[in-house]
């Protein structure tokens, strides 16, 4: 990382010359590149004192727990953008949820809510982007949002019983041949401490390409193929809700912007930003990168478990006959489910110990937007009825509602009831952390990825071993 960070700095005093070989790079990526370099250079003598002075030191012990359990909770990834906290949650650069929302510029002077485009310029630079700083940007996604004719050919002919994230996936590689990383690293001629700028260049690209895609995607499978055109008067994330055309209301590209603000990023250890940082690693390009990260993103465990929740939500609803229930009718329904061996979605987090901070935002633009909704009120009741069920059983670390056990339902009310979707707006929104990482890990020069492995019988010969002999020691 050092020598990357080192040299970089010659390459970025000549701004115009930080792109050899691209086209002439407009004012406003220019300016974000510099803002980049320019914190890489407070970062990178801390990064250098730490590998100098301190490689050797512990971070704490690994358990044979951390070992068989998905390496859960061990200490040996870098994530720069952002650093979940077990009482506080996820943290851009330093900042809470609840920060940002109110600190980053709004769509409107009436909006509350923090635009996504300008949590990517925060995770990139430690930032606040100023107003016109955001419309350059948006000028610039614009700009780079037109799909190649091989693509929107591709996602035409998928058929619409194929899931929307495995068309997103096959999207996102049909992109891969216009990566400006892979054609300058095949060239022979990109100098290390380059890197980060193609990837950066590289990442504005997919930033910019994955919501009319996300959108075609909707648009094919949902409305047989009759597609909106883009609005380039509205921002990312607004234009984006305005090509989904479910709903035209300023609220509904409100809750579509709190949304994609919530999910961008939420440090490096998550299946989609640990697979986008692994195979990045590699150096492959970004959009190698993160299709491979969508694919972890598609996962039950993971991604999926937003669509999940909304459907038990509205199996929940009919199956208490469509009325409102009681908090004593829900904590039977409850404990009832947990006694027939199902599990209830949406309530727990592996690394958080209180309420999720992005339902507690999501909760509140719906109480007020729409409170008497339905749906909204049963998720109301879950959250008061569910969580002492769930403590009481005595095997729940956290019984309190994640992020997943509103979005759906937020998403609903504004006529996006498409389950199967769902992750993929989560995808859109995550590539804003993902390709932000990408960024600094190209910029700190972070190696290839290669932890140790051992075998079962490796850890039993290396713990105190009682009972029956298993292996020599």
């Amino acid at each position: 990382m050092l020598s990357s960070l080192r040299l970089c700095r010659g390459t970025a005093r000549a701004a115009p010359g930080l792109r050899r070989g691209f086209a002439a790079q407009s004012e406003i990526v220019a300016t974000l590149q510099g803002k980049i370099k320019a914190l890489a250079e407070k970062k990178a003598p801390i990064f250098q004192r730490l590998k100098k002075e301190h490689g050797d030191d512990s971070l704490g012990e690994v358990t044979v727990n951390m070992c068989i359990g998905g390496a859960r909770g061990i200490k040996c990834l870098v994530s720069e953008t952002s650093l979940l906290d077990p009482m506080e949650g996820i943290r851009y650069r330093g900042r809470t949820l609840e920060e940002c929302n109110q600190q980053l510029p709004k769509a409107s002077a009436t909006s509350k809510v923090g635009l996504p485009e300008a949590s990517f310029w925060l995770l990139l630079t430690d930032e606040i982007p100023t107003d016109a700083e955001v419309k350059a940007l948006n000028e610039e996604l614009h700009k780079r949002a037109t799909l190649p004719e091989s693509t929107t050919k591709l996602i035409d002919s998928l058929p619409k019983d194929m899931h929307p994230m495995t068309q997103l996936s096959m999207g996102l590689l049909s992109l891969q041949p216009t990566s400006s990383f892979q054609k300058n690293y095949r060239s022979g001629t990109m100098k290390k401490t380059d890197y980060w700028v193609h990837v950066l260049d590289d990442s504005l690209s997919l930033v910019a390409q994955i919501s009319p895609l996300a959108a075609r995607i909707f648009r094919n499978v949902y409305f047989d193929g009759k597609h909106i055109p883009a609005d380039p008067s509205l921002d990312w994330a607004g234009n984006y809700a305005h090509m989904l055309g479910v709903n035209n209301s300023e609220a509904f590209k409100d809750i579509t912007r709190l949304y994609l603000m919530l999910h961008a990023d939420h440090e490096g250890g998550n299946v989609s930003a640990h697979t986008t940082h692994l195979v990045g690693s590699a150096l492959s390009d970004p959009y190698l990168s993160y299709s491979a990260g969508v694919n972890g993103l598609a996962g039950p465990l993971h991604g999926l478990a937003n669509q999940e929740c909304l459907r038990w939500l509205k199996n929940t609803h009919a199956t208490l006959g469509g009325k409102e229930p009681t908090i004593d009718e829900l904590t039977k329904f409850a404990k009832d489910t947990l006694a027939s061996g199902k599990v209830i979605p949406g309530f727990g987090h592996g690394v958080l110990r209180k309420t999720d901070p992005r339902y507690m935002i999501q909760r509140d633009f719906a109480e007020a937007n729409f409170p008497d909704d339905p749906l909204f009120k049963l998720a109301n009741a879950c959250y008061k009825a569910i969580p002492p069920v769930l403590e009481a059983t005595g095997k729940v670390k956290n019984p309190w509602p994640n992020v997943d056990a509103l979005s759906g339902t937020c998403m609903q009310y504004y006529n996006l009831d498409q389950e199967d979707y769902y992750t993929v707006v989560f995808a859109v929104s995550r590539s804003l952390g993902c390709m932000s990482n990408m960024v600094w890990s190209r910029l700190m020069g972070l190696p290839i990825e290669r932890p140790k492995s051992v075998t079962v019988d490796w850890l039993v010969n290396h713990v105190d071993w009682s009972g029956e002999p298993f292996g020599s020691k």
